[in-house]
Parts: structure tokens; C-alpha cells; sequence
């Protein structure tokens, strides 16, 4: 049935990206982010998309204050910045207009080392998986996304 889905969404102009599965149960997914690589945690219940205050630069954001806190699992009320119209690319899927909330990462990363995963550049969000009408096929792990 998976490989009925996965021709049918193939068809329908979806493209498809492997998904690891680390050790803490998340999806390890790669983007380039302004040309940049990096490693994301594809997170389906964080409202908007995240990269790690230490990676501004890495990134080539154009960081600007914002009144939003954030709130994690494990922390809350962080402060945060914003970055507008960022270039984002998973597999052959693109946006140049990507939003990006900017706040630091350290918890998160503190708990992925504690449980013997790769530390992450930021998240992947339910912002970009609506915009990219995103279906997850859990069994085989992979991740499509409408061109």
C-alpha cells in the first residue's frame, strides 16, 4: 500500500525526502537554509519553524527583536527574534519566503546530547509543512512535500 501511496503522490507532484529517526523518537531531517546546510528536528506540533540564536550568522538571518516568547518543551517564555524572507530548501522543495523565529536552542540540544543524538540547527515546523502540504509516511519514513 506505501509504495501505491508514495507512486500516487509522485505523480501528484510531490516530492520526497528520507527521514531519519534519531534515538529520541524525532525525525532528523536536512534543509539548506540561504544556501546553507544544516540539521533540523521535524517537529509536526511546533507552530513555527526555529533556528538556534547560534546560528545567525551561520545562516546569514537577518535577525530583528520580537515581542513573541517562545515556549518548549522543557522552557518557556524565551526570548526570541525574527528573521523574514529566508530562502528554505528541503530536497527539491523551495520558499524564499520563510519566516524564521530565532531563540536559543540550548535545551533542546542539552536534552538530544543526553540521550545520545546529533545536536540540531533548529526545527522544522507546522508552518512550512502546511505551506508545502506536507504528508508524512511514518512506515517508511519519508517526508513529501508539493513542488
Amino acid at each position: 500500500m506505501t509504495d501505491s501511496l508514495q507512486q500516487f503522490l509522485l505523480n501528484k507532484d510531490y516530492i520526497k525526502v528520507k527521514l531519519k529517526l534519531a534515538k529520541t523518537n524525532h525525525f532528523e531531517i536536512k534543509a539548506t537554509i540561504n544556501g546553507v546546510k544544516g540539521l533540523f528536528i521535524l517537529d509536526t506540533g511546533a507552530s513555527s519553524s526555529c533556528v538556534g540564536f547560534d546560528a545567525i550568522e551561520t545562516f546569514k538571518l537577518n535577525a530583528e527583536d520580537s515581542k513573541i516568547k517562545a515556549a518548549g518543551a522543557g522552557d518557556s517564555n524565551m526570548e526570541t527574534q525574527i528573521s523574514n524572507k529566508n530562502i528554505v530548501k528541503i530536497g527539491k522543495w523551495q520558499d524564499p519566503k520563510i519566516v524564521l523565529v530565532l531563540f536559543n536552542l540550548t535545551h533542546v540540544n542539552t536534552a538530544l546530547i543526553n540521550h545520545n543524538s546529533r545536536p540540531v540547527d533548529g526545527i522544522i515546523g507546522a508552518d512550512i509543512l502546511i505551506k508545502a502540504k506536507a504528508i508524512i509516511d511514518y512506515e517508511k519514513r519519508y517526508l513529501y512535500l508539493k513542488k
